[in-house]
């Protein structure tokens, strides 16, 4: 029975295993040079790289409503002569006190859209 054993056990070339390796050391340069130049993310990474460029697009979209808002009041010029007075740093603040960047449905203004709109109105 022992040589019957011997005779079902499968023959396999002796060049099977440098292929194996091969295989896997080239799946693995694949996957370092996919990533690192290729331009290749994880599904997290392409998730945070959408929400920056739909958060990019919200604020694109608004800073220029709020500065239609800005224009559009009374004190227009007193408030574009303060608005210049104040420090770059502290502009987007200016327009978020005086409720400009407090979109129509919202309780509350959006920093990033008050910091668009001040430069907008500040060239």
């Amino acid at each position: 029975m022992a040589s019957d054993q011997k005779d079902l056990v499968m023959q396999i070339s002796p060049d099977v295993k440098p292929m194996c390796w091969g295989a896997i050391g080239g799946a693995i340069a694949l996957a370092v040079v996919g990533f690192s130049y290729g331009g290749w993310v994880t599904g997290g990474t392409a998730q945070q790289m959408a929400q920056q460029r739909s958060d990019a697009a919200v604020v694109a979209a608004l800073a220029p409503i709020c500065a239609d808002r800005f224009r559009q009041q009374a004190d227009m010029g007193t408030n574009l002569v303060e608005l210049k007075k104040v420090s770059s740093w502290q502009r987007g603040a200016f327009v978020e006190k005086g409720g400009w960047a407090t979109m129509p449905g919202s309780t509350s203004p959006i920093a990033a859209v008050a910091s668009a709109c001040a430069d907008l109105l500040a060239t």
